[in-house]
């Protein structure tokens, strides 16, 4: 299973990641349908490095013609989003039935903070950072 591969994947590189979005929401306990997997990344060159090396392991590429490395790069992220409007960095792999990878790039928030507060799930024995709800 696609997802079980990709948290694995970033808990074996030590990425520093929160999942957001439907799938987060269904692991709140609400069932949504919903293909894409939408993450937060710490985008400190190290985590992005770290991220850079299971997006490889899975063989994950950017949709868009921009290098993954953008991300670590906060003059190249300023512009994509700023200038481009880029709010999420879509990666897929090559198999067409898997599902997109966003990164949201322009999330309105502390990441270090929302980290610290995040909650712990588990796939099939594999853990997951996910956004903790504000209430």
């Amino acid at each position: 299973m696609f997802y079980t591969l990709l948290f694995g994947a970033l808990a074996k590189h030590e990425v520093r990641y929160l999942l957001v979005g439907g799938l987060a929401v269904n692991l709140h306990g609400i069932p949504r349908m919903t293909m894409d997997v939408d993450l937060v990344l710490a985008l400190d060159p190290q985590n992005v490095d770290r991220f850079v090396s299971a997006a490889r392991e899975l063989a994950l590429h950017p949709v868009a013609p921009e290098p993954v490395t953008s991300l670590a790069d906060p003059v190249r992220l300023r512009t994509l989003i700023e200038e481009e409007h880029l709010i999420a960095f879509a990666m897929r792999t090559p198999e067409p039935a898997a599902p997109t990878v966003d990164i949201l790039i322009g999330a309105d928030l502390d990441f270090d903070a929302a980290f610290a507060r995040r909650l712990t799930r588990e796939l099939d024995g594999t853990p997951i950072s996910l956004r903790q709800w504000a209430i």
